[in-house]
């Protein structure tokens, strides 16, 4: 996604304006809506998704089709439901797929779970060893997919009521543009194919965005974290790691150097305080967790005293959506021990709860009605933090009240799953600020 999608984005969270109250809607049909608001009612049809169709798409080589892999890394990507990394859940069609030796139809075609098997929910596929598909035989893919959409409901310069397609894309759907004086009231999430619409794709604006809390004095910061903030006043260096796991990489995104989450908190920080010399560590490591540091040997390129204790950092902000996982007594125990260490440093501390991922990762069935967070390991963040009086960034908060905005959260995901866009990383530093 471009920077552009990110001010899109930011752009939906400033839409109620004249609006006095938040727009109603009303499911009257299979995809039909009814929408009342600023004083006025309208009925509008709702195009179902889009569906591409892909024709003889080549693959060089086939890899081995493994089914003890996660679906999403069986084999081979089809293109045409590829995201940031990976594949996109339940975009393809699986019942279109069809694999031939050529380009045209009147190639031979080969046959799934004789030559080849495929995820018909993450659109991998790979040949089978006693298949006809040899080891470096080109294939050809034809198929079709959906494309997701996020619609909108406007408010015109008028003052008329108006459905506005969106621009589909096959993880990361933006809502339409708005004009000069036009008011975004609500989106409709097309998140696949689907019979009918619900309740479930209904997202009217609630909220402008996210209720920061007033300021207070003295700021958590300065109850907290009174040797960051003497530093960052005084213009006396400090040093700062961001550790973490992909999301702290995070590379995925178009401008890593401005727009990763802890880039973003940096440029904030030194606007907030004009004299402070700030130097910007990251230390993250992909797929892995706090364990995993934990148990690498001295010597190795992640080994946690030598890559995090070692750097001696003045604070310490941890992002961990891979620890999601624990339950509270985990948290009580793991964390107890880093707090432990970092006291031992002299490091300050402040803990960053992880954004929301995949619905189905969490045990949501929904993107709506969502403002609690379910893991297990967040609640026993917060309980941990507030008990050892230790500085809370809570991002997750910010996730869960998107719905809210008229953002389906996942539409954030770059590679579907649990990579957050621009957008997305701009949540996390602005947990981050609200503490300073």
């Amino acid at each position: 996604m471009k920077t552009m999608a990110l001010t899109a984005m930011v752009s939906m969270t400033v839409a109620l304006g004249a609006a006095e109250s938040p727009a109603k809607m009303t499911v009257i049909g299979d995809w039909r809506i009814a929408v009342e608001a600023a004083g006025k009612r309208a009925e509008f049809t709702i195009e179902s998704v889009e569906t591409v169709t892909v024709i003889a798409e080549k693959h060089g080589q086939l890899a081995i089709y493994d089914e003890k892999k996660p679906g999403y890394g069986r084999g081979n990507k089809l293109r045409g439901v590829l995201a940031q990394e990976c594949t996109a859940r339940n975009m393809l069609i699986p019942e279109t797929l069809v694999l031939r030796a050529g380009a045209d139809e009147q190639s031979p075609l080969f046959v799934r779970g004789k030559d080849y098997e495929f995820a018909s929910d993450w659109g991998t596929f790979g040949r089978l060893p006693d298949g006809a598909i040899g080891e470096k035989q080109p294939v050809f893919c034809s198929y079709q997919y959906s494309l997701p959409r996020l619609d909108s409901v406007i408010l015109d310069a008028n003052g008329q009521l108006q459905l506005r397609r969106g621009v589909g894309h096959v993880a990361n759907p933006v809502p339409p543009a708005l004009a000069a004086g036009e008011l975004r009231l609500a989106n409709v999430w097309l998140a696949g194919r689907m019979d009918k619409l619900g309740d479930a794709q209904l997202f009217p604006l609630l909220e402008q965005a996210y209720p920061e809390p007033p300021k207070q004095s003295p700021t958590v910061a300065e109850q907290l974290l009174p040797k960051t903030i003497a530093k960052l006043r005084s213009g006396e260096p400090i040093r700062i790691l961001a550790w973490g796991d992909s999301v702290t990489v995070g590379t995925f995104v178009p401008n890593p150097d401005t727009e990763r989450w802890q880039m973003q908190f940096l440029a904030r920080l030194r606007e907030r305080f004009p004299k402070a010399q700030i130097e910007m560590l990251t230390e993250a490591w992909g797929g892995r967790n706090t364990s995993s540091y934990l148990n690498e040997k001295p010597g190795s390129p992640k080994n946690y005293q030598e890559k995090v204790l070692d750097l001696k950092p003045d604070l310490i902000v941890s992002e961990f959506v891979n620890d999601a996982f624990m339950t509270e007594e985990q948290v009580y125990e793991r964390y107890g021990k880093l707090l432990a260490d970092f006291k031992g440093i002299g490091a300050e501390w402040i803990i960053l709860t992880p954004h929301y991922v995949r619905p189905d990762w969490m045990g949501l069935n929904r993107e709506k009605d969502i403002d609690e967070d379910p893991r297990r390991y967040v609640k026993g963040l917060r309980i941990f933090a507030q008990q050892n009086n230790i500085a809370l960034a809570d991002g997750s908060l910010r996730y869960g009240r998107l719905w809210r905005q008229g953002i389906p959260y996942s539409t954030l995901m770059l590679n579907a799953i649990n990579h957050p866009n621009a957008f997305g990383m701009k949540l996390f530093a602005d947990a981050l600020m609200a503490l300073f």
